[in-house]
């Protein structure tokens, strides 16, 4: 019996950049949760905004956030990863290097981008919607780490490929979304934090049911039983899980009805 669901958002429940959940998923955990079914945000974005996206059931849901270097139960950090200060800083200095491309530092208490370009900006306090500072340089935020995340509006091509050559053998360097490429701290990412969260409430991986289409979402996809990659999903993603998917949505209410007609 599946216990405990996640989800990736973007490019899984958020389809083609769409910012706005449909609002059939909130009946959906309201159903799930009734069932003892617990939901799980798993997701590249930060706690606050993931919060703000669940609104109406924020306080019914767990949350997977900077792709697994921050994990939240009931409110409480159930599990963190951070990076190392002097990476982080060869990493900014990397990003100024590279030129076109755009750096957010994000922390336990908000994300830090620089006031360097407008459209940037725009993008994450106004697209996005994100909780953020804006400082001159990054490398003067004195918080502790939790995940770096670099932009290239044009897709992720030339920037994984520059970053990774640079730094994949200190530092986890994955795509995360059509847009951004993600520094995840080391023994950080959605897989590891959801076994924690399974830990917590007692649940075995063959009763996770879990939903993603990047490589950001690979270790969760083979961690739970029950797996579903994105068929829009990037290449070879579908080989990390159980099963493909168009819908989220049409899954779980497949799921919900099954289990009323077991009952």
């Amino acid at each position: 019996m599946i216990k405990l669901i996640a989800s990736d958002l973007d490019g899984t429940l958020l389809r083609e950049g769409t910012q706005e959940l449909n609002p059939d998923i909130y009946d959906i955990i309201r159903q799930l949760k009734k069932e003892g079914v617990h939901f799980v945000a798993a997701s590249g974005r930060q706690y606050y905004n993931l919060r703000n996206l669940f609104a109406p059931v924020r306080d019914d849901i767990s949350y997977i956030a900077e792709n697994g270097s921050l994990c939240i139960c009931d409110g409480k950090v159930i599990s963190k990863g951070l990076i190392e200060r002097e990476l982080g800083l060869r990493i900014f200095q990397a990003v100024r290097e590279f030129g076109s491309c755009h750096c957010l530092l994000s922390c336990e208490s908000a994300c830090y981008i620089e006031a360097k370009s407008d459209v940037f900006i725009n993008h994450i306090q106004n697209v996005l919607c994100y909780d953020t500072r804006i400082v001159d340089d990054l490398s003067d935020v004195q918080e502790p780490f939790l995940k770096i995340a670099v932009c290239d509006f044009g897709g992720t091509r030339d920037i994984q490929t520059y970053f990774r050559e640079m730094f994949s053998g200190e530092i986890k360097v994955v795509t995360s979304g059509n847009i951004w490429i993600d520094f995840i701290a080391p023994n950080a990412n959605k897989g590891s934090a959801l076994a924690e969260l399974a830990r917590h409430f007692d649940v075995m991986p063959e009763e996770c049911m879990t939903f993603g289409d990047q490589y950001n979402d690979a270790e969760m996809l083979q961690f739970a039983g029950t797996s579903y990659a994105m068929n829009t999903g990037a290449p070879g993603i579908a080989d990390f899980a159980t099963n493909t998917t168009d819908s989220v949505e049409q899954v779980l209410k497949e799921f919900v009805k099954s289990i009323h007609t077991n009952h």
